[in-house]
């Protein structure tokens, strides 16, 4: 995939000065264009769910975001909400968080690079990293085991910036 010429892409972790709503609109433009570049379309439905995915910087799960669904009267069974959910991944738009069966938006739409994330225990707010050393690292590691990768995920737990009162 190629690398979208955005500047910046949104943070998850939301900072002290942070500007959601400005955060959801550079996410759906980066969406839109990726979309568009690929030839995918993006519907009404795809589009809904993917902005109660960046609805706040928790990861949420299908049955939360088809809950939502369900009281606007779009949608009202769990395959649609799936459906969606799957178009999503397979464009890069969101990332599965396993750990918490639940859905995030991606930082880095169009980019190549794994599913890194930072995920705070007291507030649930999670951050996707991008570090291509760490993905080399353990793609080496488990290379001199024998092991090829296929997919890598990493979550890590802990305590973010902003609940240890670091920011």
């Amino acid at each position: 995939m190629a690398p979208h010429t955005q500047a910046a892409a949104p943070r998850l972790q939301p900072g002290a000065q942070h500007d959601h709503a400005h955060c959801v609109e550079d996410a759906l433009a980066l969406a839109e264009r990726v979309c568009r570049q690929r030839g995918a379309r993006f519907t009404e439905l795809r589009r809904r769910v993917f902005e109660l995915v960046w609805a706040s910087h928790k990861p949420v799960g299908a049955y939360a975001i088809l809950e939502s669904l369900r009281t606007e009267g779009l949608g009202s069974a769990p395959p649609t909400v799936y459906r969606a959910l799957d178009f999503l991944l397979e464009q890069g738009l969101v990332h599965r968080v396993e750990s918490l069966n639940a859905f995030i938006g991606c930082a880095h739409p169009g980019e190549s690079h794994r599913g890194f994330f930072l995920i705070c225990h007291r507030c649930g707010n999670a951050e996707e990293l991008q570090d291509p050393g760490l993905a080399d690292a353990i793609a080496r590691s488990a290379g001199e085991r024998g092991f090829a990768t296929r997919h890598m995920t990493l979550e890590v737990n802990g305590i973010c910036a902003v609940c240890s009162g670091r920011t």
